[in-house]
């Protein structure tokens, strides 16, 4: 009698950050804030459920993200590293279009949804993010709770971009402390000022070894 192949219905959290291409700690990070569903064995360990983990690599409805320029490597040393999230195709064309001419030559990351984002932030994290809070799926209020505790992003300075005012983003909960918050139409202007505070950091200044 032919043997019938049983897939798993579960996997331990370094079997999900190895599908995911994503450390332990981010899968545990996912885990306790809801992205990734798991419970805990009587010995403690995690075990996350398989249809979560094949939910977040194969989400329907998400293309991918908008490719960088070629021949620049992505996130590279000493050189500022900015990723836009927005899932207004027309806004990250502007985005793309602006800060490419900023003097720092940024390389630019452009993502049209929030759970490409995690993964991609997940994997490394850039100098800046730029968010929008109203996006389709997983909005930027769930993201940024996400990010707020992971260590990973001590380094990234988090901008906020949006068109809900002060009393609706008040209502669905607020941003994290720290991030700050830009009405829409985009101030480029604010967004190069804060970029430029972030390549005077220490550790943009030192020399590569």
């Amino acid at each position: 009698m032919q043997k019938v192949a049983i897939k798993k219905s579960f996997c331990t959290t370094r079997e999900a950050a190895t599908m995911l291409g994503v450390s332990v700690g981010t899968v545990q990070l996912w885990v306790e804030s809801g992205l990734l569903q798991a419970w805990k064995t009587a010995g403690g360990h995690r075990r996350v459920l398989r249809d979560s983990v094949d939910n977040l690599l194969h989400k329907e409805s998400i293309p991918s993200p908008i490719p960088t320029p070629p021949a620049q490597p992505p996130f590279s040393p000493h050189r500022l590293s900015v990723m836009v999230v927005e899932d207004d195709a027309n806004l990250l064309r502007l985005y793309e279009a602006n800060i490419a001419r900023w003097p720092m030559a940024p390389e630019i990351t452009l993502v049209n949804n929030a759970v490409e984002a995690l993964l991609l932030l997940g994997q490394k994290s850039p100098d800046m993010l730029i968010a929008d809070l109203n996006m389709a799926g997983m909005d930027g209020f769930k993201m940024l709770n996400v990010l707020h505790n992971s260590p990973s992003m001590s380094n990234t300075t988090i901008v906020v971009v949006t068109g809900l005012d002060e009393a609706e983003i008040a209502n669905k909960g607020g941003v994290p402390a720290g991030i700050e918050v830009l009405q829409k139409p985009i101030s480029f202007s604010r967004l190069l000022t804060i970029a430029t505070g972030v390549i005077n950091q220490p550790r943009f200044l030192r020399l590569p070894a």
